[in-house]
C-alpha cells in the first residue's frame, strides 16, 4: 500500500518552566498528548518539564499551544520553548523518572483540599473517609514537605512512608488524579494522628479527635499541627479561656485569628462580600480581615477594641474533623509560639517550647520541612491588599521588569521576609517574624537555605536595609564570605517594591508612609515624599520633624507621642485632653524635661507615629501593646463625616500643626472620635493629592506609587487612591506584596541588584 500521502512526521522538544512539578502536570501532558495522537515522552528535570512529542505537524503545534492554555489547576507557565529535533518513531507515549542536573524549576505553594478529596473524605464508603492526610495532585502540601529537586517523594518528608499496594497503583497511573501525587497516603500507609496529654497515655487517630473535641468543648487549648506548624486553638466564644491564652501566649491586646467550621458560620460573626468570598474559598485559604457584625458570637478577648475579625476557613482535613462533632463553630488558631518567637513545627520541640501554653497536643508523624505561617490579606476597593504573604501564597515567585544578578536581599528586621533574585524572577520568603532573637535568626537562616536549595539562587551580592544596627544587616555582614553587601535607603526600597510588583520602569512620585526607617540624615524617617526610580531617589518632601522622646517608650505610649505633637506645634498640653489625662504627674514632668532639653529625643518624619498622636488625642488608644494598635484602632472607628483637617506645607516640609490644632479644637468640643478618625483620613488624602500635583506641575510625572506599613489602612488607602484618581493621576498600590516591612526585600533586591544594560 503507498505511504505517500500519509503527513510528514516531525519531532519537537518542548520545555515547559513555571509552577509545573507536584501539579500533576506530567498526566495532563501524557492525555494530551494521547488525545492528539503523538507519541514521544514526558518527564521532570530541574529546568522545568520535558517532553518531546512526534506526530502530524499540526497536533505538534496544537500540542505546544494546549500546554499552555489548558494547564491544570494548579500550575502555572512561565514559558513554553520549543526545538525542533529529528523524528525517531514510535506509537507510545511515555511518562519518564525525574532526572537531576542543572536548571530551575518553581515549587507550588501549599493549598487547601480540594473538592475532590473532600467528597471522598465525607463518603463513608471510600477509602480515604475522615482520612486526615487525603490530597491529590490538585490540593494539599508542597513547599512545606519539599527537601530537594525534582519534586519526587523521596525529597519529601513523604519519604518515610511506603505506599500500600492501592495507593501505589493510584500513584502509577497517568489517569488517575494521584498520578505522581508526592504527598498520597491513606490510612493503611499514611501518617498517623496522635494526641499527647501531660500524664496520661498517647491516643491515636479517631480516639486521638474524640479527646481533642473534649478538650475544646469543656475550655481547653489545644496545639494543632497544620500545614506549615502548630496553631493554639480553643473554643473563640469562650471569653475566659481564650483569655487564658491571650495571658499564656504573652499577647497583649494583639487580635487572634479564628477558623470558622464554614462559610455559613463565617458570615454569623462577619460581613463577607464577594472578593472576600472568594479569597476565603480559594486554593490560598488566607486569613481574610473582615468586619466583624454586631453582637457576634466571639468573645471581645479574640480581637479587644477591634472592628475587624481575622477569619479563615479550613484548610486542611485535620481543620475539618476539628468541626465534626457538636460542639464550638468558631475557634481562635493562632501561631503555635511565644509572642515573638517563630512558629513551632517539630513535634518533640512542641512538647517543650508550647508547654504551659497547650493543655494537649494534636500531632501526626508527617515531618514539616519548612515553617509557614497563615497568610493576611484583606479587600480593599474590591482588590487583594497582602498584610502576610506566606502559605498559599510563597514560595511563588515575582516576575521583574528588568533582570537582577543572582542576589539575596536580607528585608528588614520587622516582618521580616527575605527575598532571592536571579534573572526575571524574585522568590520572597515565608513570613520569618520580627529579627529580635536568636530563634528566629536561626529560623531565618535555615529558611534561606532552603529557598536557595528549591530555587538554585547562589547569591553573588547581598542587599540590606542601612540601618547599622538592623540584626538583618548584621547577618548579612557576618555571612558575606566576600560577597558585597549593599545598603538601601527604607523608604527607597519601599517605593521600589510597589514599583516592581506593578513591572513598572521610570520615575514615580512615591509616597512612602511608615512607622521607622533609618533616614540618610540618621533621622526616624517615615511619612516621604519620594521622586524615584530603581536607580535612586530624591525627597522632595516629608513630615515635619518632631522629637520622638524615648526611642521605642515613645512609639509604646501614644499619649507621650501626641504631646511631643503638640509640644512642636505650640499647642498647650490642655488637662482636659485625653493625652494629658492618660498621664501621670511624674511622666508629663518627666516628658516635658526630655522635650525642653532634648533629652533622648531622636527626631522623626514618622507618618505612623502622627497616626499615634491622632489616636490619642482621640482618646482611642494611649498605650499600645502591639504594633500600630493606635492607629488601627483609630481607623475602625472613621466615621462617614465629609469633613477635613488641613495640613500646611512649607517648602519641603508638610507641616501637622494645623491638623493638630483641629484635632484639639474638635476633642475639647466634644466631637466623637469617629468624626476625628474621618477629617484627619480625609486631610491626609488631601495633601497627598497637592503634594503629587506640585511634583506632576514641576517634573510632568502622573504614576504615583503607594507603600509602607500606613497604607494597609483600608479607609487611607481607599480615600487617597480614589483622589488621586481623580486628579488624573496612575496610581501603583500592592497587590502582591505587603505595603508593610514584609515587602521591603523585594524593593532591596530590585534597587541594588539590576543587571544595568
Amino acid at each position: 500500500m503507498s505511504r505517500t500521502n500519509e503527513p510528514e512526521r516531525v519531532r519537537s522538544r518542548v520545555l515547559v518552566t513555571g509552577v509545573v512539578q507536584g501539579v500533576g502536570f506530567r498526566p495532563f501532558v501524557y492525555a494530551l498528548a494521547r488525545e492528539l495522537g503523538l507519541s514521544g515522552e514526558v518527564g521532570n528535570t530541574p529546568a522545568g518539564v520535558v517532553a518531546e512529542v512526534e506526530g502530524s505537524d499540526a497536533a505538534v503545534a496544537a500540542f505546544a499551544r494546549r500546554v499552555l492554555s489548558d494547564a491544570p489547576p494548579l500550575a502555572v507557565v512561565s514559558t513554553v520553548t520549543e526545538e525542533y529535533v529529528s523524528p525517531v518513531g514510535g506509537t507510545e507515549f511515555v511518562i519518564l523518572d525525574s532526572t537531576g542536573g542543572p536548571g530551575r524549576t518553581l515549587v507550588a505553594p501549599d493549598v487547601a483540599t480540594c473538592a475532590d478529596c473532600l467528597a471522598e473524605f465525607a463518603d463513608p464508603s471510600d477509602r480515604r473517609y475522615r482520612h486526615p492526610f487525603i490530597s491529590c495532585t490538585n490540593c494539599g502540601p508542597r513547599f512545606t514537605i519539599i527537601t530537594g529537586l525534582p519534586y519526587d517523594r523521596p525529597a519529601t518528608t513523604m519519604a518515610g512512608f511506603p505506599l500500600c499496594p492501592d495507593c501505589a497503583r493510584e500513584y502509577a497511573d497517568p489517569d488517575d488524579r494521584r498520578f505522581h501525587a508526592q504527598p498520597i497516603a491513606c490510612p493503611a500507609c499514611g501518617p498517623r494522628l496522635q494526641l499527647v496529654q501531660p500524664g496520661l497515655e498517647t491516643e491515636y487517630d479517631e480516639d486521638a479527635l474524640a479527646v481533642a473535641h473534649g478538650l475544646l468543648v469543656n475550655g481547653g487549648i489545644l496545639a494543632v499541627k497544620g500545614l506549615g506548624g502548630f496553631h493554639l486553638v480553643c473554643d473563640a466564644g469562650d471569653q475566659a479561656v481564650v483569655t487564658t491564652l491571650r495571658k499564656r501566649k504573652d499577647r497583649g491586646d494583639k487580635p487572634f485569628a479564628v477558623m470558622a467550621a464554614d462559610l455559613d458560620a463565617a458570615r454569623r460573626i462577619a460581613w463577607i462580600d464577594a472578593a472576600e468570598e472568594e479569597l476565603l474559598t480559594g486554593i490560598q485559604h488566607p486569613i481574610v480581615l473582615l468586619r466583624r457584625k454586631a453582637g457576634a458570637a466571639v468573645a471581645e478577648a479574640v480581637a479587644p477594641g477591634n472592628p475587624d475579625l481575622g477569619v479563615m476557613l479550613p484548610y486542611t482535613p485535620i481543620h475539618q474533623l476539628l468541626f465534626d462533632q457538636p460542639g464550638p463553630c468558631v475557634l481562635v488558631m493562632t501561631s503555635g509560639n511565644l509572642s515573638g518567637e517563630p512558629i513551632v513545627t517539630d513535634d518533640d520541640e512542641a512538647l517543650s517550647r508550647l508547654v504551659g501554653l497547650a493543655d494537649a497536643w494534636l500531632g501526626h508523624d508527617r515531618p514539616i520541612h519548612v515553617p509557614c505561617d497563615d497568610s493576611v490579606v484583606r479587600i480593599v476597593d474590591k482588590i487583594e491588599l497582602p498584610v502576610r504573604r506566606s502559605r498559599g501564597y510563597a514560595p511563588f515567585p515575582i516576575d521583574l521588569p528588568v533582570p537582577v544578578r543572582p542576589a539575596l536581599a536580607v528585608g528588614g528586621d520587622l516582618k521580616n521576609t527575605f527575598c532571592l533574585g536571579d534573572g526575571q524572577y524574585a522568590w520572597l520568603s515565608a513570613h520569618v517574624g520580627d529579627m529580635d532573637d536568636l530563634a528566629t535568626l536561626e529560623a531565618f537562616e535555615r529558611a534561606e537555605q532552603h529557598l536557595e536549595e528549591l530555587t538554585g539562587v547562589r547569591p553573588e551580592v547581598l542587599v540590606t536595609d542601612k540601618h547599622p544596627s538592623y540584626r538583618s544587616r548584621q547577618w548579612a555582614q557576618l555571612n558575606a564570605a566576600g560577597r558585597p553587601v549593599i545598603g538601601v535607603q527604607h523608604h527607597h526600597a519601599h517605593v521600589a517594591s510597589v514599583m516592581a510588583e506593578h513591572r513598572h520602569q521610570g520615575d514615580v512620585i512615591g509616597f512612602a508612609f511608615d512607622g521607622t526607617g533609618y533616614g540618610d540624615d540618621g533621622a526616624v524617617w517615615g511619612g516621604e515624599v519620594l521622586l524615584a526610580d530603581y536607580d535612586g531617589f530624591e525627597r522632595v518632601a516629608h513630615l515635619k520633624y518632631v522629637p520622638l522622646p524615648g526611642g521605642d517608650a515613645g512609639v509604646r505610649n501614644p499619649c507621650r507621642m501626641a504631646l511631643s505633637h503638640l509640644w512642636a506645634a505650640g499647642l498647650a498640653w490642655d488637662p482636659r485632653l485625653p493625652s494629658v489625662r492618660a498621664c501621670a504627674k511624674a511622666e508629663l514632668q518627666l516628658l516635658w524635661a526630655q522635650l525642653e532639653r532634648d533629652i533622648a529625643c531622636a527626631p522623626t518624619s514618622s507618618m505612623g507615629r502622627l497616626f499615634d498622636a491622632v489616636s490619642s488625642l482621640a482618646g482611642v488608644c494611649h498605650r499600645a501593646g502591639y504594633e500600630a494598635q493606635a492607629a488601627i484602632e483609630l481607623e475602625g472607628l472613621a466615621s462617614e463625616d465629609r469633613g477635613a483637617y488641613e495640613f500646611a506645607i512649607t517648602g519641603e516640609e508638610i507641616d501637622p500643626a494645623p491638623v493638630l490644632a483641629g484635632v484639639v479644637r474638635d476633642v475639647l468640643a466634644g466631637v466623637e472620635p469617629g468624626v476625628v478618625s474621618a477629617r484627619f483620613h480625609r486631610a491626609l488624602a488631601e495633601v497627598m493629592v497637592t503634594l503629587a500635583e506640585r511634583v506632576r506641575a514641576g517634573r510632568g510625572l502622573s504614576t504615583v506609587a503607594l507603600s509602607g506599613g500606613v497604607f494597609v489602612n483600608r479607609v487611607l488607602l481607599s480615600a487617597t487612591t480614589a483622589a488621586l484618581a481623580a486628579a488624573g493621576f496612575t496610581v501603583l498600590r500592592h497587590r502582591r506584596v505587603p505595603a508593610t516591612d514584609a515587602g521591603l526585600a523585594l524593593g532591596q533586591l530590585a534597587v541594588a541588584a539590576r543587571v544595568r544594560s
